[in-house]
């Protein structure tokens, strides 16, 4: 290798740096692009052919070195359309080629790019600042699932979103082992359930004892007859017991009265304590230090003080034929009536919210769309042998009269010992549910497993862990954005969110492969190898941005090593004119 050979060599180095250069250049020019991929040089020595001994250093060509699988800085945007890849891989896109009837046509032509400042176009497409249109595929609005492989262009419709009926409800919650409703009293077993007499009709039949001479030691069922009362009367107001016999049934009380147990085995004096227990814990004027009991002509004595009243009072039942206690003729108890309440009427709606809890409530839609309010409450309609409550909804809230206004769900919740139902119930249907006049179909209220509990609540009240429905009213188009699945997002005015389609990614064996196109987009290649396909979205970020990943320090870094080298290729071809030029006056 000579002079020549020396010069040629200078020239390929200045070539090659020129080429860096220009690299160089471009991705400082592009440091702002979106997604933009710098391009690195590289360095390849060309040497000519000879033997190990005179072996001469050769010349070099400069190559270009991709960085498409280097990701930029990910950025937050405030147009929820922009997205970024937090990874590998492509957005599937394609180019538009003209219009047709005022659609849009595209060249069906996949590319791939990693630019996502993707927006709205006139026409409702996904394009981002290259004028490349964002593939993708379609998604049920109803099920939700995917559906096709062939990624096709995005449209996002501006048109209304029809109203959607409610045929669906979850429901979940906890109801008190001890409901503590208005009815409630400690001092009346079974208060706390719904009275059937207090909704359906009762019958009565009268029941006579003779006159007695009571002694304590005494039975009392044989002067306290089972299914009869006795009333006290104080002020205007009345206290009511109820005798029943534990052995025989359970007692089935009636609202605001006191039952008495007097089963056999239960005595006079027992008896009367019961009643003077009552007594005392009663809202009656003086009854706070009542007290019932036997006089010494074993007839009843009750006596009564307070400030409220003019004198202490003393009711005595003397001829055990008198109303004032009712040992003696006794007033008969009403049968009351049994099976299920199914409706309950206007008139009774105070007595039937008394006699229950509150289960929430929830407005639903029908089929054209007009909000519904659903009111829910629960009674408790059993203890023995096991707890049982129903579900009731308001069906006609301007009721009036003997009009229904709350009607009972079909379904029965029995609870067993641990608080869960037996059976279970994991889902109900209300047949033809009518709200107002508005028959809203067949509504499934679902519940799940362990949805209904039966634990004690010091509030005795229902405690709702979760109620929802699936129908909205109709609503119109308000804006677009992709969520966290890669999911393109509609948002409506009604707040219903459907989706639209599902962003496509793609990959490849050899990313730096691909050919680059104008705009940031790539086009595959055989060295590339084909694209991958996936549409599961994990690493796709909406409302974001990529950077591109040139980095202005290192660039200029590179610039001040090209220059330098640049520079020293000139003196070499300096040096070499020189050399020529010695070269040539020898012979001068």
């Amino acid at each position: 290798m000579g002079i020549y050979g020396a010069l040629s060599t200078a020239v390929s180095g200045l070539q090659a740096q020129s080429y860096a250069l220009e690299n160089i250049s471009g991705n400082i020019a592009n440091s702002q692009t979106i997604a933009f991929k710098r391009v690195d040089t590289g360095f390849q020595d060309m040497v000519q052919e000879s033997a190990p001994g005179r072996q001469t250093a050769g010349g070099v060509t400069a190559s270009a070195q991709a960085t498409n699988d280097l990701q930029g800085s990910i950025t937050a945007s405030t147009v929820g359309t922009n997205m970024a890849l937090n990874g590998s891989g492509f957005f599937v896109v394609t180019k538009k080629t003209g219009e047709s009837n005022n659609n849009p046509t595209f060249s069906g032509q996949s590319v791939y790019t990693r630019r996502g400042d993707f927006s709205l176009d006139k026409d409702g497409y996904l394009a981002n600042g290259a004028g490349d249109y964002l593939e993708g595929l379609s998604v049920d609005p109803i099920t939700g699932s995917v559906s096709g492989s062939v990624p096709a262009p995005i449209h996002v419709s501006s048109a209304n979103l029809p109203a959607q009926p409610t045929d669906q409800i979850q429901y979940q919650l906890n109801l008190p082992k001890q409901p503590l409703n208005s009815a409630y009293s400690a001092t009346v077993p079974g208060s706390d359930m719904l009275q059937p007499s207090s909704f359906l009709p009762n019958t009565a039949a009268a029941s006579a004892a003779g006159t007695v001479t009571l002694v304590g030691t005494n039975a009392a069922i044989g002067v306290m007859v089972p299914g009869t009362s006795s009333s006290v009367t104080v002020a205007g107001n009345t206290l009511t017991f109820d005798y029943y016999d534990s052995g025989a049934g359970a007692y089935v009380p009636v609202a605001g009265h006191v039952g008495i147990d007097v089963t056999a085995g239960t005595n006079i004096t027992t008896a009367l304590g019961s009643m003077q227990t009552a007594l005392q814990a009663s809202p009656l004027a003086g009854a706070a230090t009542a007290t019932v009991g036997l006089n010494g002509a074993g007839k009843v004595q009750m006596t009564l003080a307070s400030t409220d009243l003019t004198d202490s009072m003393s009711i005595t039942d003397t001829t055990n034929a008198t109303t004032g206690l009712g040992l003696g003729t006794q007033t008969a108890l009403p049968t009351p009536a049994t099976g299920p309440v199914n409706t309950i009427s206007a008139a009774n709606a105070g007595a039937f919210q008394a006699q229950s809890i509150s289960g929430s409530a929830i407005t639903i839609y029908s089929a054209n769309g007009s909000p519904e309010n659903v009111q829910i409450r629960w009674a408790k309609t059993s203890n023995s042998p096991t707890d049982t409550w129903n579900m009731y909804y308001m069906s006609n809230s301007a009721a009036t009269g003997a009009a229904t206004m709350w009607t009972k769900v079909p379904q029965s919740y029995t609870f067993g010992a641990n608080g869960s139902l037996n059976p279970a119930v994991t889902t109900t249907t209300i047949p033809s549910m009518t709200i107002n006049g508005v028959n809203l179909g067949n509504i499934t209220v679902n519940h799940g497993t362990n949805g209904v509990t039966e634990f004690a609540d010091a509030n005795g009240t229902a405690s709702v862990t979760g109620l929802s429905q699936n129908g909205y009213a109709a609503g119109t188009f308000v804006s677009v954005g992709v969520d966290t699945n890669g999911r393109v997002v509609a948002s409506y005015s009604n707040n219903q969110q459907v989706a639209v389609a599902q962003v496509v990614t793609a990959s490849f064996s050899a990313a730096n492969a691909l050919k680059p196109l104008d705009g940031g987009s790539f086009a595959s290649t055989t060295e590339s190898g084909s694209p991958i396909l996936s549409s599961n979205g994990q690493n796709i970020a909406g409302a974001s941005l990529e950077a591109s990943n040139t980095d202005i320090s290192t660039e200029f870094t590179k610039l001040i090593v090209t220059q330098q080298a640049y520079a020293a290729g000139a003196k070499i071809v300096t040096a070499a004119d020189g050399m020529l030029q010695q070269a040539l006056n020898m012979i001068r």
